[in-house]
């Protein structure tokens, strides 16, 4: 059974840099797909950006383009997220999720549908 372990949320200020890191345990090989998402008090869970099968099938939410960069690490089966300039509208429960479906090119990494394993999340908290 596929496990996600997130780390790397905290306190910081604006302007801040974050990095958050998905452990992949349980799972033999780097085939799946891998997202991020974010969800703020009283707020829909939304995409802020994944990778595909292939580490060169990126998508970022249009309010964090250029703000955030998305790897992988497939011999030690790990994704990371790094966040720079945050803001304080950036404070948000994180999750990963992972995909170990090889889907259409269609089946964008945004589609939050598409992902059958989810991490606990880990808290980023921007202060002004």
């Amino acid at each position: 059974q596929m496990q996600l372990v997130e780390s790397g949320g905290g306190l910081v200020q604006a302007g801040d840099s974050l990095r958050l890191s998905c452990a992949v345990v349980g799972h033999r090989n780097s085939d799946y797909a891998m997202g991020w998402f974010r969800q703020a008090p009283g707020k829909e869970r939304e995409f802020v950006g994944g990778i595909g099968w292939s580490a060169g099938t990126q998508k970022y939410a249009d309010d964090m383009k250029g703000r955030c960069a998305i790897s992988r690490d497939n011999t030690n089966n790990t994704g990371t997220l790094q966040m720079n300039s945050l803001k304080p509208e950036d404070t948000a429960d994180y999750y990963c999720a992972v995909d170990p479906i090889h889907r259409p090119d269609t089946v964008g990494v945004e589609a939050a549908w598409r992902y059958v394993y989810w991490g606990q999340g880990t808290l980023v908290t921007v202060s002004s």
